[in-house]
């Protein structure tokens, strides 16, 4: 059973420029025990997603479609109903800790503040709560009383795990927990995360750009590119991509337990979502595109079991991947058959 399914959703933002529509008919599922990444460039409406999960979108956005909790669509809560789920039932690890935590009051006092919102205890429980948060995301717990100032950038993350943690919720979503942090710091959260999801049975949702991250730490996949699901499913999505963007997105990162390979960055940019192209949105930088690419937008259709590609060309995936991990393949212009 999906403990979180989010069902066809939309989320448009009003700009000066007109409507840019940073999620178009996004839907997968999560469930208990799972650790699911979604994966693309900036801008592809990944943070997006989490935001509206969180009902934390800005004023001039608008979301549309499903996103069933307990077979509760959050999008249709009132701001009361929606906060007594937040924390709750699912919680956030935000990109900064820095700017989500408060400067003025002291780490534990926030994680308390939070803690007692939602399920009020008495001083001595709630302090044997904060020490074991800290405890279980390797922080002494001597440091409940520093500011945010007084701790590292790896430490402050921790802490913000632990909030999310606070109240033993059944999603956590973890919005490019690593941001801003020294590569070694960085494996060291996520470890941590993936040992605390593995440990707890949370189901955890994990955004990022980094292939490399979801391939390492997450079971289920799911890949977009210009506000649509280009790719999702199981690992198997990253060990046998079937659309050219996810061939692309793997040749660009480096294969730590594989041999020394060049890497190929993918040309262009993503398309402006004021206006986003007809067809297939990748195909002004796919080389593999065909003239139907330009006309019609494929569909998101089953490859292998449990395993959807949106691609008029997944039947020549074999040689697409072959070709694709040639740089000159992605250096070609025009559109190749």
């Amino acid at each position: 059973m999906a403990v979180l399914e989010i069902r066809d959703l939309t989320v448009t933002y009003r700009t000066a420029d007109g409507e840019a529509r940073a999620v178009d008919g996004v839907s997968f599922s999560l469930e208990a025990g799972q650790y699911l990444g979604i994966v693309g460039e900036s801008g592809c409406g990944k943070s997006t997603i989490a935001k509206a999960i969180m009902g934390i979108l800005p004023e001039n956005a608008h979301a549309g479609g499903e996103i069933l909790y307990e077979d509760r669509n959050l999008l249709a809560l009132d701001r009361e109903a929606l906060n007594k789920v937040r924390w709750r039932h699912i919680a956030m690890v935000p990109q900064s800790a820095m700017h989500a935590l408060d400067p003025v009051y002291r780490v534990g006092d926030q994680i308390a503040e939070a803690i007692q919102a939602h399920k009020p205890m008495d001083g001595t429980a709630l302090h044997q709560r904060l020490e074991a948060l800290f405890e279980l995301v390797g922080i002494s717990k001597a440091r409940l009383a520093d500011h945010p100032h007084q701790l590292s950038g790896g430490m402050r993350q921790r802490a913000m795990i632990a909030m999310a943690l606070a109240l033993d919720p059944d999603v956590i979503v973890a919005d490019e927990p690593t941001t801003g942090l020294d590569v070694i710091v960085q494996d060291q959260i996520l470890l941590r995360i993936k040992e605390i999801q593995e440990k707890m049975g949370k189901a955890m949702l994990l955004i990022t750009h980094d292939i490399a991250v979801v391939s390492e730490n997450c079971d289920q996949v799911v890949v977009m590119y210009a506000g649509r699901v280009m790719e999702r499913g199981s690992h198997t999505v990253l060990e046998n991509p079937s659309h050219p963007y996810t061939v692309g997105l793997i040749n660009a990162f480096p294969d730590l337990d594989g041999e020394a390979r060049e890497l190929i960055s993918i040309p262009g940019s993503p398309p402006s979502l004021l206006d986003p192209p007809k067809g297939c949105r990748f195909h002004a930088r796919c080389p593999f595109a065909l003239q139907l690419c330009t006309e019609q937008e494929p569909e998101l259709l089953q490859v292998a079991p449990g395993h959807f590609a949106a691609c008029h060309r997944t039947g020549d995936i074999l040689e697409i991947r072959r070709r694709g991990a040639d740089p000159a393949t992605w250096q070609a212009k025009g559109l190749l058959a």
